[in-house]
């Protein structure tokens, strides 16, 4: 295949196993916020041990690139960051040797056993914090969970890191990942972006079928025209 040999190949290969898990999707799909979107991701698709530590493996990798491996915590909001945090912390401790406790905050307080708003390690004052999530659209899981990190102990949060970064607008006309940049000054980082899904599936035969063709392109390309971010 005339793949992009620029593109680093942990890159190629997570945008093909989001594809072959069935997690990124293309068609025509209301999200949320009622825009119809041409592509859908659903970190949900996960849901075999094979692909929880791919994926957890995946995740270490864009940890290690772009935040390095000085810290101690990895914080995933519940409930979708719970298994990310738990399969990227294992990961990072079999391809690295490097021990990092997983944390989530609780949907509800316990009063009693392990009780608090935290599952997982307790936060101490000085630990060094990445928090995880699938996919951000508009900032607002970090909004609700920041805090609730923040307010448990005296700690530096080095940066959020995401599968996907969907390159749109988010509340204003800065992307998501860029608005958080901005709002908790944290580097705010994805494993890929849509554009480089598009780059390495246009047109590109992906085990025997193209996903992207010519017609798909139009719609993606008319879909950022109206809500792609500023600078993208």
């Amino acid at each position: 295949m005339n793949r992009d040999m620029n593109m680093e190949s942990y890159k190629q290969e997570f945008i093909g196993f989001m594809v072959e898990s069935n997690v990124l999707k293309f068609g025509e799909f209301t999200l949320k916020s009622g825009r119809k979107s041409p592509f859908f991701m659903n970190a949900g698709g996960y849901v075999t041990g094979t692909q929880l530590k791919k994926l957890g493996g995946y995740y270490a990798k864009a940890i290690a690139k772009n935040f390095g491996l000085d810290f101690d915590v990895l914080f995933g909001p519940a409930y979708k960051g719970i298994p990310l945090t738990v399969a990227t912390t294992m990961a990072i401790s079999e391809q690295y040797g490097k021990e990092i406790r997983y944390c989530s905050n609780r949907k509800e307080l316990k009063d009693h056993g392990d009780s608090g708003i935290l599952l997982g390690s307790p936060l101490k004052d000085g630990d060094k914090v990445v928090m995880i999530e699938d996919v951000t659209t508009s900032g607002k899981s970090i909004e609700e969970t920041y805090p609730i990190v923040t307010a448990q102990a005296k700690v530096e949060v080095k940066g959020l890191i995401v599968s996907l970064n969907r390159m749109e607008k988010g509340r204003g006309e800065g992307s998501a990942l860029a608005e958080i940049q901005e709002q908790y000054g944290m580097p705010a980082k994805a494993i890929v972006t849509m554009a480089e899904v598009v780059e390495y599936l246009y047109n590109k035969p992906f085990q025997g079928k193209v996903y992207i063709d010519d017609e798909l392109k139009v719609r993606i390309d008319e879909y950022y025209r109206q809500y792609g971010a500023q600078g993208r």
